[in-house]
């Protein structure tokens, strides 16, 4: 077991490198068919230096993003102390620094967790997570989420917030810059028209190629933090208890943004019958009944 860990440990880290090299990769290339279009090389070194940066940006301040997308606040231990608590001993157990910890006014449970590293990470449950489970349910959805920060995965669902948003903005950019004004007419005897067609088709691609790589971040890494967290509060019954309940409520939040949909424990959409429907083909979250299934078989 502690070998597997390490293993997916360091399957993460790499996962997260490709996925940033993909997204640079990914931005140059239409930099490169933008400046074709308008004939002006500095657009290709402005997307160069601009996709630095947002890789810069998605590594340190992704998590902060993620929380403003949620409406997150931070948790005060004299307002949630049952949460704060559970929070801190799980932590010791685990041998980790205490995260932070944030709240979501949303009557749907969820809860997800983000953060660069273990040094700086953010665990936030909704408040109807709170108001629905008992204290060793709660006790496995923290442990749940506490496992993707010792198993260091969120890194790469972190990344992917800033990553995959901004290859849709790039792309909804490159669209308008073939369809409207300020192509140069002169650019079409050295294959300007060629690139036009070419930037319209990437423009179509890109936004399915950015969700695919959010879709490939691994399903497993919830298998993975599943049983790491049965294995922290070493009893299963909990969180899959939990994911019961969560599944039964089946109502979305509120307030949701796609861009962080796979960070939660479950899919934020709820689970009525579109996203049943859906769930195998489009969400990064496996089926509840199968997660359920695995926890009591251990």
């Amino acid at each position: 077991m502690v070998a597997t860990l390490y293993t997916q440990q360091g399957q993460n880290i790499r996962k997260t490198w490709m996925l940033m090299t993909g997204f640079l990769i990914l931005v140059i290339g239409l930099g490169f068919v933008i400046s074709r279009i308008y004939n002006n090389p500095s657009i290709l070194y402005f997307f160069v230096i601009f996709s630095v940066g947002m890789n810069i940006v998605s590594y340190w301040y992704s998590d902060k993003i993620a929380l403003s997308m949620a409406h997150a606040s931070p948790a005060t231990r004299e307002e949630y102390f049952d949460f704060y608590t559970i929070v801190e001993n799980l932590a010791i157990t685990a041998g980790l620094p205490m995260p932070k910890i944030y709240v979501i006014e949303d009557g749907s449970p969820n809860a997800f967790a983000t953060g660069r590293d273990k040094n700086h990470a953010v665990i936030a449950v909704t408040t109807g997570l709170l108001s629905i489970m008992n204290k060793t349910e709660l006790e496995g959805v923290i442990a749940h989420e506490m496992s993707h920060i010792g198993n260091r995965d969120m890194l790469v669902s972190t990344v992917a917030v800033v990553l995959v948003g901004f290859v849709s903005i790039v792309s909804d950019m490159l669209i308008r810059s073939t369809m409207f004004g300020g192509i140069n007419r002169d650019n079409d005897r050295e294959g300007g028209g060629l690139f036009m067609i070419i930037g319209i088709i990437l423009s179509i691609l890109a936004p399915i190629f950015a969700t695919m790589l959010q879709l490939a971040i691994s399903r497993k890494r919830e298998y993975l933090a599943d049983a790491s967290g049965a294995l922290l509060t070493r009893y299963p019954e909990g969180l899959a208890s939990a994911l019961e309940k969560i599944e039964q409520y089946g109502k979305p939040l509120q307030t949701q943004s796609s861009a962080i949909a796979h960070l939660y424990i479950s899919n934020p959409l709820g689970s009525g019958n579109f996203a049943k429907k859906t769930s195998n083909l489009f969400s990064t979250h496996p089926p509840i009944e199968e997660r359920v299934k695995i926890l009591r078989s251990m």
